[in-house]
């Protein structure tokens, strides 16, 4: 094995180790489900032609966006897109699997406790990301509802 191939092996050992430790402190920190979401979230990306859509920016400086594709009354697609941190992301997946199938009445009504209740809480500093990707929601909602 050449001295090259012994120097990426301690590099490659060395990344594995600090992804190790990191998902560990995460695991003190946040639920399993919370880690699933934000390292796997579901409906990532935009919507062609969205029914409606909205991006509001949170006072942490998150971003979030959210579309919405109906069916009549019924949002049969929703996608997200953040540049914020993994609770954000996980908060972002959630919402749109919560939207999906329901009526624009019923999407309106969900609530950070919905988001919440799904990942098992958040640490109370972070417990501004639901409320962005609440908000995110409406203002889409708010938008569709203007060209109804």
């Amino acid at each position: 094995m050449s001295a090259k191939s012994r120097r990426l092996d301690k590099f490659d050992d060395l990344v594995k180790e600090l992804e190790e430790a990191i998902m560990e402190d995460a695991r003190q920190i946040f639920t399993e489900k919370t880690i699933e979401e934000a390292y796997n979230p579901k409906n990532v990306g935009e919507i062609d032609n969205p029914d409606g859509a909205a991006r509001i920016t949170g006072p942490c400086g998150d971003t979030m966006q959210i579309h919405l594709k109906l069916d009549g009354d019924v949002i049969v697609d929703c996608k997200f897109m953040t540049d914020g941190c993994g609770p954000t992301i996980a908060c972002g997946s959630v919402i749109t699997e919560l939207v999906k199938g329901r009526t624009v009445e019923e999407a309106s009504k969900i609530s950070e406790k919905d988001i919440l209740d799904v990942l098992g809480g958040l640490p109370e500093e972070h417990l501004h990301c639901p409320v962005l990707a609440v908000n995110t929601l409406k203002a889409a909602i708010k938008e569709l509802k203007k060209k109804l």
